[in-house]
């Protein structure tokens, strides 16, 4: 997916990040037992640890971008700009990704994490 330059600045990320919760609600409800042990999992599996939440983050958005999974590219993104990641790290991650994943690891980064970036520092203004 390729994020077009004629939506306004947050509504695709806004969106992409709201299609996923919702999403992940209805499993909630659906199938409790799966989504609370996931929930659980995910929960233990970002708390600062030995590696803090910025290190997590870009590590999972790397799995994000080498497994061309969209919604985590954008989620992700989000979460280490949420961390306090800068530009310069979350693209470096990005090319580390890219190392692995080749072309399609860096047509990810070069359009839908640059996207998500621009979209996230235009709300940011």
């Amino acid at each position: 997916m390729r994020v077009e330059k004629e939506h306004t600045s947050a509504n695709v990320t806004e969106q992409i990040i709201l299609d996923y919760k919702s999403g992940l609600h209805e499993f909630e409800k659906k199938m409790p037992h799966i989504a609370d042990k996931y929930n659980e999992f995910t929960a233990a599996c970002f708390k600062e640890g030995e590696l803090d939440q910025k290190q997590k983050q870009l590590i999972a958005l790397g799995i994000s971008i080498y497994s061309q999974d969209e919604y985590c590219i954008v989620y992700h993104t989000k979460g280490c700009m949420d961390q306090g990641c800068t530009e310069k790290e979350i693209l470096e991650a990005a090319g580390v990704t890219a190392a692995f994943g080749g072309g399609a690891a860096i047509s990810q980064s070069v359009t839908l994490v640059q996207d998500t970036l621009d979209e996230l520092n235009q709300m940011k203004h």
